[in-house]
């Protein structure tokens, strides 16, 4: 059985299995079962989710971490955004991460399927021309 230990800080918010848990101190946690889990900067509040790339994240987010049915309404919304978005873009390369993140998603491995949608986000950045705010970190 493989494990997952990790390094949390007083404060850091950390969602399992749909369940969110704060830390009120430092702590070292290990994983030992699979879990639906996200912390720290790779976690989006609603509010964050201000163009359409981070609203594609936020519902893959919700498709990963929430319950049965938000996970089922996650998808929903994400593939729907990620239609919007696909029929929006002139960028092949946008539409081939989202097409690979819808098949992550779909696979139920949402946690890859974030990761893709963080280089659209990225991506989406460089072509609006905005500053780039506080990502949600998935490890690369």
């Amino acid at each position: 059985m493989s494990t997952l230990v990790l390094e949390l800080r007083q404060g850091d918010l950390m969602v399992v299995n749909g369940a969110p848990i704060r830390f009120r101190n430092r702590a070292r946690i290990e994983l030992t079962a699979k879990a639906r889990f996200l912390f720290g900067k790779q976690l989006m509040t609603p509010e964050m989710a201000n163009t359409p790339a981070r609203r594609i994240y936020f519902a893959l987010q919700t498709a990963y971490i929430g319950d049965e049915d938000e996970r089922e309404a996650g998808l929903a919304v994400a593939r729907r955004l990620i239609a919007e978005f696909q029929a929006a873009t002139t960028s092949p390369l946008a539409r081939d991460l989202l097409d690979r993140a819808l098949a992550a998603a779909e696979a139920d491995e949402c946690y890859q399927a974030l990761k893709l949608v963080r280089r659209v986000m990225r991506h989406e950045e460089v072509v609006l021309g905005i500053a780039a705010p506080a990502l949600p970190a998935v490890e690369e």
